[in-house]
């Protein structure tokens, strides 16, 4: 992975940790719960993107490393994982 998409991921999950910082100073200060669910549902928003990415670059490197090898066994393996992953995110 490049040091610029580390570099942009890394960002985003930083601002992801002030936001949530925020909405607990918000819960803390008894904010009006609508604005607080406007932020939590920011929060979920930009962690779906970031998560979203992260899919994106395994799929294009690791997968893509594993279909490369022809090794059916690490193939299967990679194929697993992201039946495993999507089905986590179904719950």
């Amino acid at each position: 992975m490049a040091k610029d998409d580390i570099t942009a991921k890394l960002n985003r999950l930083h601002r992801i940790e002030g936001q949530v910082r925020g909405i607990a100073k918000m819960v803390e200060e008894d904010r009006y719960c609508m604005d607080i669910l406007h932020q939590m549902q920011a929060v979920k928003s930009a962690l779906a993107k970031v998560e979203s990415q992260i899919l994106k670059d395994h799929a294009a490197c690791c997968v893509s490393e594993a279909i490369a090898t022809g090794d059916p066994e690490e193939q299967r393996e990679k194929f697993d994982e992201l039946v495993d992953l999507f089905e986590k995110m179904k719950r």
